[in-house]
């Protein structure tokens, strides 16, 4: 649901908070920071900036012949 704070310091390449949040909206990435100063990320939202989406979607299409060219020729 939310990426830990290895994923976050993964994917912004930056150890601090503050630094993190930079480059977090550098990447127009959503977060909200907690009381303790660390980061909430979701992680549905990451994936669906950086193109997850498309790639199921993608996988869902099957192509197929055109069976109607067929039966006309």
């Amino acid at each position: 649901m939310f990426l830990n704070e290895r994923d976050i310091a993964d994917l912004t390449k930056r150890k601090r908070a503050k630094a993190q949040q930079k480059q977090l909206n550098a990447m127009g990435i959503q977060y909200k920071v907690r009381a303790d100063g660390s980061l909430v990320v979701l992680q549905a939202h990451v994936e669906k900036l950086l193109g997850a989406g498309e790639q199921s979607a993608r996988q869902l299409s099957v192509r197929e012949p055109n069976w109607k060219a067929l039966t006309h020729a």
